[in-house]
């Protein structure tokens, strides 16, 4: 069955066709998909769900498609973990990690959005996609368009990490770095989106491309039992995410799979590039850009797209937003590292060290359910991780020099 109605507009609700739109003519505010909720309750619940393959089109009903998915690389239900020894560094009850660092075809969340733009980029005809990337998103369109044999743009600033360049290479893609940040990147590749019959899959196919977001919570959900917790921290570029987790609790909700829930969203973002934290201290939906300086470089959206409804999310669930310094974003993921074994990029930084300010503000209470959102790995910015944790132990082949430089310093 077919459950996408439509489009509609996220400001004025002027509906659209099921076409590759992503502004009204009226207001020019964002399209984004209108399901026929009636339609899924009928067909979708808990048994089903749990009988599926994991992947991310378990959820197929609530995703934006008209055919069966045919998409190549296995993308979603990364793991959900309990974070027991940083609860206790914490000092707090219930910490959970959602980890979308690892089992993700290019080891970020990135590719969840992907899956689903390619599958409706080949439902429209398109031959060929494109991306503006901060470098998540260069990786996983350059990897899936590989296994779709779709031709693939990637446009990226020109001074992005090597790890995110080389992961974009390897899969041949056409890369284009650009001399500016990632928000001229994207000034760019709106025009060319105008010019050319591509699939930029955050631009003219974003309505759609957004939608994948939402199995990060979906997934959430289900691996807790069916319920979401009582708060969760959420990395902002361009505010999609954050958006759109928010939307995932309450489709399930309206669906009948989980009870309703007071769930709290805040926002993370670095001090170098914290556009939507700054409106949402200032009490207000408008976004005043900056000029990005930052090493989490995949946040580094200083004019985001989804700005005000990213604060729109934090001021209807009561959540918060909180900026971090490069220091903090490089201590919290160490210690997200050395505490838990996982290595996350430095956007899992942002989240971690502002889910500790929350908790030390008394914003998080210490003794209700966390949800850290990491969603890209550590492999890819190793340059912002150089020095500063220790050195290697460099000895002879025997065990006289092993006792004498090891044990004789413990």
């Amino acid at each position: 069955m077919q459950f996408v109605k439509g489009m509609k507009c996220r400001e004025c609700g002027k509906k659209y066709p099921h076409e590759p739109l992503y502004v009204c003519e009226f207001c020019f505010g964002p399209l984004e998909v209108d399901y026929d909720y009636e339609a899924i309750k009928k067909q979708l619940h808990r048994r089903k769900i749990k009988r599926r393959a994991r992947n991310l089109w378990r959820y197929r009903e609530l995703l934006p498609l008209n055919s069966r998915p045919r998409g190549a690389l296995n993308t979603g239900y990364t793991p959900l973990i309990r974070a027991r020894n940083l609860q206790k560094k914490l000092n707090v009850k219930e910490l959970y990690i959602k980890n979308d660092a690892v089992c993700h075809p290019t080891l970020s969340f990135k590719d969840r959005v992907v899956a689903v733009a390619l599958e409706k980029a080949r439902e429209f005809g398109f031959r060929t996609v494109a991306c503006a990337s901060t470098g998540n998103l260069a990786n996983a369109v350059a990897a899936q368009s590989a296994a779709a044999n779709l031709k693939s743009l990637v446009f990226i600033p020109a001074d992005l990490e090597e790890g995110k360049i080389v992961g974009s290479l390897i899969y041949h893609p056409s890369l284009i770095g650009v001399e500016g940040n990632y928000d001229e990147v994207n000034r760019l590749c709106s025009e060319l989106a105008g010019r050319y019959q591509w699939a930029f899959v955050n631009i003219n196919i974003r309505p759609y491309y957004a939608e994948g977001s939402k199995t990060f919570g979906f997934e959430t959900i289900e691996q807790l039992g069916w319920k979401a917790p009582q708060h969760v921290v959420v990395p902002c570029a361009g505010g999609s995410l954050i958006s759109k987790i928010d939307k995932a609790i309450e489709e399930f909700q309206k669906i009948g799979l989980t009870e309703k829930a007071d769930t709290r969203i805040h926002a993370a973002q670095a001090a170098g590039c914290s556009p939507i934290v700054d409106a949402i201290k200032n009490k207000t939906e408008t976004i005043k850009p900056v000029k990005p300086r930052t090493i989490a470089k995949s946040l580094a959206i200083g004019n985001p797209a989804d700005g005000p409804f990213a604060v729109r999310t934090v001021q209807k669930t009561k959540g918060w937003g909180e900026q971090v310094s490069d220091e903090e974003i490089i201590e919290a993921a160490e210690l997200l590292a050395s505490s838990e074994g996982i290595f996350t990029e430095t956007a899992g930084g942002v989240t971690m060290a502002t889910t500790i300010k929350l908790i030390e503000k008394g914003i998080i209470p210490r003794d209700e359910s966390i949800l850290v959102s990491i969603t890209g790995n550590g492999l890819k910015t190793q340059e912002a991780f150089t020095g500063g944790f220790g050195e290697t132990l460099t000895i002879q082949p025997t065990i006289q020099s092993f006792e004498e430089h090891y044990l004789t310093n413990q």
